[in-house]
């Protein structure tokens, strides 16, 4: 099923990082690879040993789908530029207890997913807050998301954000179900669950519109 059929530019436009992981490198990075590409492992354990240049190229090769992950689970871009930075800083201070037998990504995803979720589940309580105190309905939040038309975004941001971020884990990231579990600590059953009713829900949205 091909939901989101332009999931792979999502994000064209993605920003520049600031701060720490927006300063460039390149010198020290072709010290350190001597024109060669290293493979991530080695650059995990280089940024351990506090190389800079291999941050920087564990960043530059990440950081697209870590700020499109954050995009399509809030539906704000400057929210999700600073979830996908913080949750880099997260997993760079993590690296001493990163098991170098598996991918990054995918552990970083789970960084960036959870932090988005926190971000959504804190966003909504103060929009029923607001709207509790002024004595109307919650808004029903609009969004622009570079990449999907405004039906597919308005539907996928009306998904839960659990709901939404396997769906866009799957069909965004491509991951297997199994990658999926494995990266959110989930048992697969609740992948697969979370899978059918977000797609269900989102067909049924879709469907709704004229």
């Amino acid at each position: 099923m091909q939901l989101l059929p332009e999931a792979a530019s999502v994000g064209a436009g993605v920003p520049e990082a600031t701060g720490i992981a927006g300063q460039r490198l390149d010198a020290s990075r072709r010290l350190l690879t001597g024109g060669r590409r290293l493979s991530e492992a080695a650059l995990v354990r280089a940024a351990r040993r506090g190389s800079e240049a291999a941050v920087e190229e564990l960043f530059d090769r990440h950081w697209r789908d870590a700020y499109r992950v954050a995009l399509l689970v809030t539906g704000d871009a400057a929210a999700a530029e600073d979830i996908a930075q913080e949750a880099f800083l997260a997993a760079l201070r993590a690296l001493p207890r990163f098991d170098l037998r598996r991918p990054l990504g995918p552990w970083l995803h789970r960084i960036v997913v959870n932090r988005a979720i926190d971000w959504c589940r804190a966003r909504t309580l103060r929009a029923e807050v607001a709207a509790s105190a002024a004595g109307d309905p919650p808004a029903r939040e609009q969004v622009s998301i570079t990449g999907l038309g405004d039906a597919a975004a308005a539907a996928l941001m009306r998904l839960s954000p659990e709901h939404r971020a396997v769906v866009v884990m799957r069909y965004l990231l491509e991951l297997t179900p199994g990658e999926i579990a494995r990266a959110l600590d989930l048992p697969r059953g609740t992948v697969n669950s979370r899978l059918r009713r977000g797609l269900d829900a989102l067909g049924d949205l879709m469907q709704e519109r004229p």
